[in-house]
Parts: structure tokens; C-alpha cells; sequence
């Protein structure tokens, strides 16, 4: 196991691989399809840069919890967002699944890395998570941008700086 710090800069992200098991600690902003799109048409209501987007709409905290069930989005949704997002700084993000080639093209030129988590975990997922804030579009319920600070957040490398990705690697095993 990796751990790093967030927020992130090119040194801390540059040495990962596909399949490095990383624990993340810091500051990270969760959001899903709609926040992406606001932050995308009406600019981003926080500083952006090393930052580190966590694809996920928790639900509902019960007895007591700092936060409900947090699994991870299928990344895929936010493709359309994505390249914006890394031009304006951001380091990393936190999802699951495939993204398209846009998305990763992006991730090179801007030298940023995609973390995958686990679906069907997001109870175990949510202990991780300290603290957390909604900090714009509360009116868009369990999709609100949000604030979290996380502790060994547990997640693995799915593509790295450098495009790297273990899709690539499973499909050239399998050949």
C-alpha cells in the first residue's frame, strides 16, 4: 500500500502504476453528473488546483454518521466534464469503470491519474470519510458537491499520468 496526501502535485502522482493499491488522506470533493455539469457552466466554486474528485452520490447519513453509503459512480457519466476539469487543475479522481479516450488523452497532457474504488463497498467505503460539507448545489440532494476529508481512503491505480491503464494490461494478458 501507497500513501499519499492530497492535494496532489505531478511528483506524489508521477510514480504510480496501474494496479498500485493506494490509502488517501486529505481533502478530496465528491460529486456526481450534475454538480460536473454546474461546475462546468458556472465555473468551480473552490480551488481546483492538486485537487482530487470523488465520483459518488452518498446516501442519506442515519444514527448519528458523518455520511451514508458512499460506493463509488461509474465514471463514465462525467466524461463530458472530465477534460475541463483537468485544464483547470485537477489532479486525480476517485470512480469506477471504463472513460473514453478524451478523458484519458486529457489525464496525459495534464499528467493526472484515475483511482478506481470499489463498487458495492460504499459502507465500508463511508468509515474512511471524517468530515464532510456541502459547499454548492444543495438543491441537487445526494448529487451536491461536497467537501470530505478522508482518511486511508483505499483505492487502485485504474489509469496512470502517463495513460497507463489496467484495461490495457488485462487485454494484453488475455491475447
Amino acid at each position: 500500500m501507497i500513501e499519499i496526501n492530497t492535494p496532489f502535485n505531478e511528483n506524489i502522482l508521477s510514480n504510480l502504476k496501474p494496479f498500485d493499491r493506494v490509502l488517501i488522506t486529505g481533502i478530496i470533493y465528491m460529486a456526481r453528473d450534475q454538480a460536473h455539469k454546474k461546475m462546468k457552466e458556472e465555473g468551480i466554486p473552490f480551488n481546483i488546483k492538486g485537487q482530487c474528485i470523488y465520483h459518488c452520490g452518498p446516501s442519506e447519513a442515519r444514527d448519528n454518521m458523518i455520511i451514508g453509503s458512499a460506493g463509488p459512480t461509474s465514471s463514465y457519466r462525467m466524461n463530458a466534464y472530465m477534460p475541463y476539469l483537468f485544464d483547470k487543475g485537477l489532479k486525480a479522481f476517485i470512480g469506477k469503470g471504463k472513460v473514453e479516450d478524451s478523458v484519458i488523452e486529457s489525464m496525459i497532457r495534464n499528467k493526472c491519474v484515475y483511482f478506481g474504488a470499489i463498487g458495492g463497498l460504499g459502507a465500508k467505503l463511508s468509515k474512511c470519510i471524517k468530515k464532510q460539507n456541502i459547499i454548492a448545489y444543495e438543491n441537487l440532494g445526494t448529487e451536491a458537491l461536497r467537501e470530505i476529508y478522508v482518511e486511508k481512503f483505499p483505492a487502485i491505480v485504474i489509469i496512470n499520468s502517463n495513460g497507463e491503464s489496467i484495461y490495457e494490461r488485462d487485454r494484453d494478458n488475455n491475447e
